[in-house]
């Protein structure tokens, strides 16, 4: 590869290149401000039995899990391919009601329960999917947001996290009033925050905002759809949240099979449906016209996804999620039930996600284009210190046997002493930004955690197979250090989620 490659300036470097690639992190650990908050939380609360409360919420997800898999294949494949072709089914989007009547309700006790084992894993994803946003998207900088099925307030925390100084304004979608009342203890110490609403259904928030002043920069829908048994309304849900979306629309479910299906499904209607509608306004427009019509219309997938085809990996009994590890906080260690095991100090939250941005998919030029690639021996005598790090051969392998710690390495000191990097405003420096990885369809996504063999590196790589990302493969991969050191060197230090350049 490298040899085809035209000696001209590199627009990466092959540090720049792995930097840009690196989209997740080894092991999160959830900022002292919202540790202490639930702790704080649960003080208050004074709740007994927690561990059997945890375990029944976990038994609550479940029973929603078996209705949700009770649905019928074809009626899920007609709804989502031709959701328009019957009167019965054009009538189905005028439906009325909100989630809450139709998905899981929490009790006081299934909240508190929420909070203290599942809210910091719930925060930890956001936080990486929002993170991957921000660094796709270097211009977004969202002021007013829309957290559908907001809960506790995971996403607004992760959201604050992402883009603190820009933020002015965050709408909150909740029908559990537990709920909405845990949230609003949980961020009631807090400095600097934006003008937070709340409301019990997407209906009392459209009466309640101007139609001028109902679209939001940013749209997220974090965990809920998976709530509501009829798919029917999950489509009608996630148009409604669609037409609220001014740009960016993020859509996140737990890394089932059942929670990829519904992201599978739910981008397979959203770039239908902006597809439909293209071909419409192309034929009623003039050719003056188009080009307004090119930056209104139209959708195109930030991530995961390298195109915006069909999913490869449809009716090949593989499904697309990634996962985030986290250290678990005091209240998870001191409520979640291991299996006749010492509990691990970590925990591995698996999800999926699908982030939409309004308009045409951006003609970058690709990764490697110009790219003249180093030998090893060059690019070891340039390293940085951070290149001394220990390869991460085990990471996430979540997938085959648990071993415990014998010590906890998440003590959390800064639970008692505040080593984190405060501020006295309450918001953390923001990271360094580091360099961006174009949205030209020139990068693919590493499904699945590579396979290190010696100096053989294998991968499964989901890619865009045409510049205009119109298409896409799933590609298994190997890497060798004798035939291409540079991206040997890559491959190694990759991880499952991260990018990969071609």
């Amino acid at each position: 590869m490298a040899a085809l490659v035209p000696e001209t300036v590199p627009k990466f470097t092959a540090e720049t290149l792995r930097y840009a690639a690196r989209q997740s992190d080894r092991c999160h650990i959830v900022p002292v401000r919202l540790r202490r908050a639930i702790k704080r939380y649960l003080r208050e609360q004074e709740e007994t039995h927690m561990r059997r409360k945890v375990l029944s919420l976990s038994q609550s997800f479940n029973e929603i899990k078996d209705v949700n898999l009770q649905l019928n294949a074809s009626t899920s494949r007609e709804l989502v391919e031709d959701p328009l072709k019957s009167l019965e089914s054009s009538k189905r989007w005028k439906i009325k009601t909100s989630y809450g009547d139709i998905g899981l309700k929490y009790r006081e006790d299934q909240t508190v329960a929420y909070v203290a084992s599942r809210m910091p894993a719930v925060y930890s994803a956001c936080y990486r999917i929002l993170s991957e946003v921000r660094r796709r998207l270097p211009g977004f900088s969202p002021t007013k947001v829309l957290d559908f099925g907001a809960g506790t307030g995971s996403a607004l925390w992760a959201v604050r996290e992402v883009w603190p100084k820009s933020l002015e304004r965050i709408n909150l979608v909740e029908p559990s009033q537990s709920m909405q009342r845990a949230g609003q203890s949980l961020v009631k110490n807090l400095k600097n925050l934006p003008l937070i609403q709340s409301y019990d259904s997407i209906q009392s928030l459209t009466k309640d905002i101007n139609k001028s002043d109902r679209e939001h920069d940013l749209v997220i829908a974090s965990y809920v759809l998976g709530e509501i048994p009829s798919l029917q309304d999950r489509i009608t849900i996630v148009r409604q949240l669609w037409n609220l979306t001014r740009d960016v629309l993020v859509l996140v479910e737990p890394g089932t099979p059942h929670g990829s299906n519904i992201i599978s499904q739910m981008r397979s209607h959203i770039l239908w449906m902006e597809k439909r509608k293209r071909r419409k306004l192309e034929k009623s427009l003039n050719e003056t016209s188009k080009d307004l019509m090119t930056l209104k219309s139209g959708a195109f997938v930030v991530a995961p996804c390298a195109h915006d085809g069909r999913c490869p990996l449809d009716k090949t009994g593989k499904y697309c999620h990634f996962v985030q590890r986290l250290e678990r906080t005091t209240s998870q260690r001191a409520y979640k039930r291991s299996k006749g095991v010492p509990l691990r100090g970590f925990e591995d939250e698996k999800f999926c996600f699908v982030a939409f941005r309004r308009g045409l998919r951006p003609r970058e030029s690709w990764p490697l284009d110009g790219m003249a690639f180093e030998t090893l021996k060059e690019q070891h005598a340039k390293r940085n210190p951070e290149d001394l790090e220990i390869d991460y051969e085990d990471q996430f392998e979540s997938e085959g046997e648990l071993v415990p710690y014998e010590d906890d390495p998440a003590s959390y000191d800064s639970d008692i002493i505040e080593a984190d990097a405060v501020t006295e405003n309450g918001d953390e420096e923001e990271e360094e930004e580091t360099a961006r990885a174009d949205l030209g369809s020139g990068w693919g996504r590493i499904i699945y955690s590579p396979l290190r063999r010696g100096r053989r590196i294998e991968m499964d790589v989901c890619r865009a197979t045409n510049r205009e990302g119109t298409e896409g493969s799933f590609d298994h991969i190997v890497i060798t250090q004798s035939k291409n050191p540079t991206l040997h060197h890559q491959a190694r230090r990759s991880l499952w989620g991260d990018l990969w350049p071609f």
